[in-house]
């Protein structure tokens, strides 16, 4: 989960944050990261993914960030994972990313819509069939909400936004309200994670820096993620950044009440 937050030297987010591991081509990830680094791989792929959260409470401010991940760099005795994009919708996020973090930040659109599903209990299923036929279906039918976020890039001084990818997340990753106590929403996690940033048109320096995380932690079902209407095939950043989007997620981890506090970072030595 490193190189997630570019805004500030602390933020939280009270409804939580999702980051979803996904198994990306070595050929992929190598488009991003320094060649000094070796990748930690095996059998062509390395474990990449994204990482999304909404901040409530930031020196930025109220901001949406996806961290699109490319994969895992060693770092002895452990290792870190390498951000191929940052995408916020804080120009202030921006530039501090891009400045004093050394990401590769990019101003987005993220565009929410909610959707309501009905469950699929299939006992419950053919019961609001039966008081559908009876002309009786209210209430009674249990309806859970999803949520399809659309995120477009737009690049600097142009109004141009291009599509990057959707997002749909299930019910089962959106937190629950305040006053459900029923609802389990995992363990209390206090974690201090190494992170490795730089080398960008930004900030040409290898920085390394540490982000400490509080927040509780559990496994979710993984979100749906729909690439661009319109194809490309060019082999720029971008579509890599897609393909690390589209490529296959083997687990999601869902972060409720995250409190986050990313440290300066320092220029590594060569």
């Amino acid at each position: 989960m490193e190189n997630l937050h570019g805004c500030s030297k602390a933020g939280k987010n009270r409804f939580g944050a999702l980051y979803q591991l996904h198994l990306v081509k070595t050929e992929t990830a190598r488009a991003f990261i320094p060649k000094e680094f070796k990748l930690v791989e095996a059998f062509g792929y390395t474990l990449g993914g994204f990482f999304l959260a909404n901040y409530e409470d930031s020196p930025a401010g109220i901001f949406d960030e996806l961290v699109i991940i490319a994969g895992i760099v060693w770092n002895p005795p452990t290792s870190c994972a390498w951000a191929a994009r940052v995408l916020v919708n804080s120009e202030k996020a921006c530039v501090h990313g891009r400045k004093d973090v050394g990401l590769p930040s990019q101003f987005a659109n993220f565009t929410k819509r909610i959707a309501a599903i009905p469950a699929t209990d299939k006992k419950r299923s053919r019961f609001c069939s039966f008081l559908s036929k009876i002309g009786m279906r209210g209430s009674e039918v249990n309806v859970k909400n999803s949520m399809d976020i659309q995120v477009k890039e737009t690049k600097d001084g142009s109004r141009t936004a291009m599509d990057i990818c959707s997002i749909n997340l299930p019910a089962a990753a959106m937190e629950a309200p305040k006053n459900d106590a029923k609802k389990w929403i995992g363990p209390s996690l206090k974690l201090c994670l190494p992170s490795f940033s730089g080398r960008t048109e930004y900030n040409p320096h290898l920085l390394k820096y540490s982000c400490k995380i509080e927040c509780r932690l559990r496994v979710v079902p993984p979100a749906k993620v729909m690439g661009p209407s319109e194809a490309d095939n060019d082999k720029d950043e971008r579509n890599h950044c897609i393909s690390i989007m589209l490529s296959k997620p083997i687990l999601a981890l869902k972060f409720n009440r995250l409190k986050m506090t990313v440290e300066a970072p320092s220029i590594v030595a060569q």
